[in-house]
């Protein structure tokens, strides 16, 4: 399943709409990706599964490229 992974580079701080980062990880499950994303030290805002139409409109964007978790 894919995931799309909200989240802030700066850890320490309170979560800003502006500085939100996405990333999108494909993994069998959101522990996996949580996993993953720990050793980059981010504070992570929300994880999404995205299926269906969701992820065809994903797709769509520029910025659309899948890590591993």
């Amino acid at each position: 399943m894919i995931y799309k992974v909200l989240y802030q580079t700066i850890p320490n701080e309170i979560p800003v709409r502006e500085r939100t980062t996405s990333v999108y990880y494909e993994a069998d499950s959101e522990r996996q990706v949580r996993k993953a994303l720990a050793a980059k030290n981010v504070n992570i805002e929300f994880i999404q599964p995205l299926d269906g139409a969701h992820l065809a409109y994903e797709k769509q964007s520029e910025n659309f490229t899948v890590e591993n978790a």
